[in-house]
């Protein structure tokens, strides 16, 4: 007998319905009426802000000196290039932190000789900066440090740079702990006396307002008299990059850096990205967030992960082509290596879910062990955050001590649940959605407790389950290729900026079938239209749908097959009527 399974499988929230702003928005932005109450769902209501959102542009980037200590630390780089000192970019091995380097080192090696850069080893040193790493830098004649996605937990070896006669900038975007590093310049717009107005770039994007400042700081100086002037819109494709991968909200000004990097990479002007598309078959085709998020990004994390983050480094600085092929392969091998491993993780840990524990009694996840390789531990636990609806941390352990990586969701802020656990931590830091610590082997235990019940106390229960968030809703009849053109102009999507989801009520759903690695297809019928649709891995679901009368919450987008394309909906939930 065919099992029939319960649908729908999220709870669904609608937003708020305003057919006043809705017809006005439309009107005065000659849109659809779909799209006004789509910009509605994300808060944009006036418009003004509509018609910036609408049409992002780098004249609307607020003044990056607003950023506390930003005149400081441009002051000292502008010293430092005058009096030939050493440079060293400090950065972190995630495509944040890869990324951020680059833009620095491209930009400061046309400026000085004597800049030169210095990514930690995931496994023998960890996150941040580190003594050891200071001493190496200091050996080899480094006067100036400058940080970028890490540096703003480092209190006590900033400290021990500066008694070594090293100075030290930090460029960082994670959350700000209650001393900060005595450190020459701290630009983190997280700072409780800092006057940026927006608080969520990734550290490649503070990279980049550091240059747009640094550029006029040496303008004011004369020095680019005789001289080209550098034009940074040429680094955004970099900057696009790290901010997706850091999963940084795709609103305000992280819109218009990453909409107009990601046109760049569609460009492709840079040889190093050139390769990476060419390796991931996609370079004839546009790239939006998605193609950037699933096949660039994963390659150049894998080598932070699993390899060399000097390989990524070297790929996006390159200007020889045969040189980018060669670490474009090798970070595409990384790359497979690592989702094998990460595979395997996961289903170690879904099975002992299984068999041990059942999670709807718990409020967090946290799993350890010796045998996880700690590049790909924030993988799984970002996996089983969005499986399990629950903040997930997973632990490498190594002679004693574990190294962990959490992920969170959209109700808890896992840093800050952190904090609360802080005397059974070594270390730890981070932001919202994720987290790095380090803690004592023996401490596990009473930290899981402790974590259940910070969570429990800070979260509903009802906010832990999956829950599809409804646009708009609206009839088969709208669907079509004007529509989708107008929706598209609301990309990037990504984080706080998702794809947009609409609902069509009362369809019929005939010619189900399961396609490809479980995905379903079917064939969505009303209001005398007929659409194709795909569920993906939702094939278990074929019975339960199949002529069924439903509500169906669904993307709209274009699907490209044997260079023929037609519109599909990609379903995000089924309501079934009884």
């Amino acid at each position: 007998m065919n099992e029939l399974l319960n649908l729908p499988v999220t709870q669904w929230l609608w937003s708020v319905d305003d057919k006043e702003t809705q017809a006005l928005l439309a009107r005065d932005l000659g849109v659809h009426p779909i799209v006004s109450q789509i910009l509605m769902s994300r808060d944009i209501k006036d418009l003004d802000n509509a018609r910036k959102y609408l049409r992002p542009s780098l004249n609307d980037l607020p003044n990056p000196f607003l950023m506390k200590d930003m005149e400081k630390g441009v002051q000292r780089v502008i010293k430092a290039i005058h009096d030939k000192e050493s440079i060293v970019i400090y950065g972190d091995y995630d495509a944040d932190g890869i990324t951020a380097v680059v833009v620095l080192m491209k930009f400061l090696h046309d400026l000085t000789p004597h800049v030169s850069y210095y990514i930690p080893d995931r496994i023998d040193e960890g996150y941040g900066l580190n003594r050891s790493a200071i001493d190496k830098l200091k050996a080899n004649g480094v006067q100036l440090i400058i940080t970028v996605d890490c540096g703003i937990s480092d209190f006590a070896e900033v400290a021990y740079a500066r008694s070594c006669g090293v100075d030290t900038i930090i460029l960082d975007h994670h959350e700000v702990p209650e001393v900060i590093p005595d450190a020459d310049a701290v630009i983190n717009p997280n700072r409780s006396d800092c006057r940026f107005p927006f608080k969520h770039l990734a550290g490649v994007g503070i990279a980049f307002n550091f240059l747009i400042a640094l550029r006029g700081g040496l303008r004011q100086n004369g020095f680019w008299t005789g001289r080209r002037y550098p034009n940074l819109k040429e680094y955004l494709d970099l900057v696009a990059l790290g901010t997706i991968g850091d999963i940084s909200p795709l609103i305000d000004e992280n819109r218009i850096l990453t909409k107009i990097g990601l046109d760049l990479i569609t460009e492709g002007k840079r040889v190093g990205l050139r390769a990476l598309k060419e390796i991931c078959g996609i370079d004839n085709q546009v790239i939006d967030s998605s193609k950037a998020s699933f096949n660039i990004i994963p390659r150049i994390n894998a080598a932070g992960r699993i390899g060399s983050p000097k390989e990524a480094v070297e790929l996006l600085m390159t200007d020889h082509a045969t040189e980018a092929m060669d670490l474009a392969k090798k970070l595409d091998a990384y790359n497979r290596k690592r989702q094998s491993m990460e595979k395997a993780v996961l289903n170690e840990i879904l099975e002992e879910i299984k068999q041990t524990m059942d999670p709807a009694k718990k409020r967090s996840l946290v799993f350890a062990s010796k045998n996880w390789h700690p590049g790909i531990i924030g993988i799984v636990a970002s996996r089983l955050a969005d499986r399990f609806c629950r903040p997930a941390i997973l632990i490498s352990l190594k002679n004693g001590l574990g190294k962990g990586s959490g992920r969170s969701i959209a109700h808890f802020n896992i840093y800050q649940g952190l904090k609360q656990c802080d005397s059974l931590l070594v270390s730890y830091g981070g932001h919202q959605y994720a987290a790095g610590i380090s803690i004592k082997e023996e401490d596990i235990g009473e930290f899981s407790a402790l974590l259940d019940v910070i969570v429990e106390e800070n979260m509903e229960l009802d906010a832990m389950v999956t829950q599809t968030m409804i646009d708009a809703q609206c009839q088969l009849t709208d669907i079509n290729h004007d529509l989708l053109t107008q929706i598209s102009m609301l990309a990037p999507f990504g984080s706080r900026n998702p794809e947009p989801v609409l609902c069509v009520k009362n369809v019929n759903i005939t010619g189900s079938n399961i396609v490809g690695n479980n995905h379903l297809r079917m064939r969505i019928n009303g209001s005398g239209v007929s659409c194709n649709s795909i569920w993906f891995s939702k094939g278990n679901f074929i019975h339960s749908v199949n002529k069924a009368t439903s509500d169906i919450a669904f993307t709209p987008q274009v699907n490209t097959w044997n260079g023929s394309s037609e519109i599909q909906l990609k379903m995000r939930d089924i309501t079934i009527h009884s």
